[in-house]
C-alpha cells in the first residue's frame, strides 16, 4: 500500500527521524516497477522536505556540500511515488519512476559490478533498461482495465467490453484460448506470444468484470505450491 502522496504531504517532514552525525540519512531508491535498486544517496532535512513537496527525488550531495535534483542537468529524474522509514527510521526506502538511467555511468542501476574470480566484472549494458516481469506488467495492465471500468472512457476497446457485459468478454476468452491451441499446434513462437498476451487482457478484464483480483489469483496459486 502506498502511504506518500505529495499533495497531501504539505512538506511536513516527520519527527522522530535519526539523522547521523552530519545531519544526513541514507536513501535507498528502488524502481517502482522493476524493484531493481537503483542508487543509494543521501538526504539531508531540506532534502527531504523538497522531495515531500514536489514529489521529485532531492539529496544532500556530501562531496559539494550542496543540494541537488536527481537529473536536474542530464534529464534522468526520478518521481517519487512512495517513501517509507525503516523501523529505527534511520533508512529511507524511495520508490520512484525512473527516467533514463540512474547512474553517472549510464548504467541503469549504480549497483552494475558483480565479482569474478576477485575482479570486478560489469553487469548489463550501457543505457539499457530492464524488462518489466510478467507479473507487473500484469499488475499495471489490470489498473489500466480498472481504471476503464470506472471510467467508461468511448471508444476504448475495453469499455466495449464492460459495456457488452459478461457473456461478451467469455465469448472473447474462448475465442482467444481456440486461437492459442492453434498457434501452439503451428509451433510458431511469434503466434504464440501474440495470441497468448490476447488470452491474458481479456481474462484480467474478466477478472474485473467479477471483481477477482490478482493478488486472489497470487494467493490460489501460492497456496498450491509443494
Amino acid at each position: 500500500m502506498n502511504t506518500y502522496n505529495p499533495k497531501e504531504s504539505q512538506a511536513q517532514v516527520p519527527q522522530g527521524i535519526r539523522w547521523n552525525a552530519e545531519g544526513l540519512i541514507p536513501a535507498i531508491v528502488q524502481d517502482v516497477d522493476t524493484k531493481e535498486v537503483l542508487m543509494l544517496a543521501y538526504m539531508n532535512e531540506e532534502a527531504l522536505r523538497l522531495t515531500l513537496q514536489e514529489g521529485r527525488a532531492w539529496y544532500f550531495s556530501r562531496s559539494r556540500q550542496s543540494l541537488w535534483l536527481k537529473g536536474e542537468s542530464s534529464g534522468n529524474t526520478q518521481e517519487v511515488m512512495d517513501l517509507r522509514f525503516d523501523c529505527d527510521r534511520d533508512t529511507i526506502l524511495l520508490m520512484v519512476k525512473q527516467k533514463g538511467v540512474a547512474c553517472h555511468e549510464d548504467f541503469y542501476s549504480c549497483f552494475h559490478y558483480g565479482i569474478q574470480g576477485g575482479d570486478y566484472v560489469t553487469l548489463g549494458r550501457p543505457k539499457e533498461v530492464p524488462l518489466i516481469s510478467l507479473g507487473r506488467t500484469m499488475e499495471l495492465l489490470a489498473e489500466v482495465i480498472h481504471s476503464r471500468n470506472i471510467e467508461r472512457p468511448e471508444g476504448a476497446y475495453t469499455t466495449y467490453l464492460f459495456n457488452k457485459g459478461l457473456d461478451k468478454i467469455l465469448k472473447k476468452i474462448g475465442e482467444e484460448s481456440a486461437e492459442t491451441i492453434i498457434a501452439a499446434k503451428n509451433s510458431s513462437a511469434e503466434e504464440i506470444r501474440y495470441e497468448v498476451a490476447d488470452l491474458i487482457y481479456h481474462v484480467l478484464v474478466m477478472l474485473e468484470e467479477r471483481g477477482v483480483s490478482l493478488k486472489d489469483i497470487a494467493q490460489e496459486l501460492h497456496s498450491r505450491r509443494k
